[in-house]
């Protein structure tokens, strides 16, 4: 009996000591999926967050502040250009030109001097709207949404704009034209309508550009808040920052399931892009506007940008191509 009592301690001591290593290593996973301010700022709309890989900067946007901003995580400097009207959404163009969208269409803007010039007027197709969300596709068409001011049901649309500079009309009778990736065999688009609560997955042509066989892929409990901006990763899966949802959520469109859920200490969470030298940071905006004074108070970062290491690789984004 004697001799059995050390051993009954020693397995004792030995189960507490990996009951707290459990816990410790559940607690720090637990702590990982909470993204990390990264830049304090009170942005009304952070939006459009989209990575450029050949300046290793991050490109994002303050819709109702007007600005389009260039932020580098190494030196945490933020550059803020100054737009004449609401700016819905930036893409890269060349190595000193961006492309974005503004209230009558699409500009072509200097990111050294902050000077732009109308390159897609489309204002007869924006009465009561603006442009919002959008990013290039694989052959580097721009698709950009748009949105009704007043947020009416069917009144906005998803256009392309070619090489060639030629407007097109994809979808029609959306509400607020939002999120938007493709697969990285080209042959797949998702894309956001915010009030449906779902994802959409479309065949898609990456010589002509045309989609087919629209159909949902993800539907989305109103619990999690709204799906708003949409980046996709190396292994095809989904994240799609969440309205009202305090997080960025990754989804599986295959199957339609939530994979995994990053909290971020904001309220409204709007966009998200990978970025870094590797492609593994996800950088995350937030917007100020529709909060209560209470929420206010409870998120003080909000309107900040945020990121994390989410353990997973992004894939490059595309830039616009103009065959001049």
């Amino acid at each position: 009996m004697l001799k059995t009592i050390p051993i009954i301690g020693f397995s004792i001591i030995l189960f507490a000591c990996n009951s707290k290593n459990y816990k410790k290593i559940k607690e720090e996973k637990k702590q990982n999926n909470i993204a990390s301010l990264e830049y304090k700022v009170e942005a009304n709309l952070g939006e459009g967050a989209i990575w450029n890989y050949k300046t290793h900067e991050l490109y994002w946007i303050d819709i109702e502040g007007r600005q389009l901003n260039i932020y580098n995580p190494k030196s945490k400097i933020n550059k803020v250009l100054n737009t004449e009207s609401r700016i819905g959404t930036v893409v890269p163009f060349t190595e000193d030109e961006a492309l974005i969208a503004l209230e009558n269409g699409v500009h072509k803007i200097d990111i050294q001097t902050g000077k732009s010039n109308l390159f897609t007027d489309m204002k007869n197709e924006l009465p009561g709207s603006r442009l919002n969300d959008g990013k290039c596709d694989p052959s580097g068409r721009f698709w950009v949404g748009s949105m009704h001011l007043e947020q009416e049901t069917g009144k906005a649309n998803l256009y392309t704009i070619t090489s060639e500079n030629i407007l097109q009309k994809k979808i029609n009778s959306v509400t607020i034209s939002n999120g938007i990736v493709w697969t990285s065999d080209k042959k797949t688009m998702y894309y956001i309508d915010t009030p449906t609560s779902t994802i959409k997955e479309f065949d898609y042509n990456n010589e002509t550009g045309e989609i087919s066989n629209g159909k949902i892929a993800v539907k989305i409990p109103i619990k999690f808040g709204f799906p708003d901006g949409m980046t996709i990763d190396e292994e095809n899966m989904l994240w799609v920052g969440m309205w009202n949802g305090n997080a960025v959520i990754r989804f599986n469109p295959k199957t339609g399931k939530v994979i995994s859920k990053i909290e971020v200490p904001a309220h409204n969470i709007t966009s998200c892009a990978f970025g870094g030298e590797n492609l593994e940071t996800l950088y995350i905006t937030s917007a100020r506007i529709d909060m209560t004074e209470e929420e206010l108070i409870k998120y003080p970062l909000a309107g900040s940008l945020f990121s994390i290491n989410p353990g997973v690789k992004g894939v490059k984004s595309n830039f616009y191509k103009h065959s001049k």
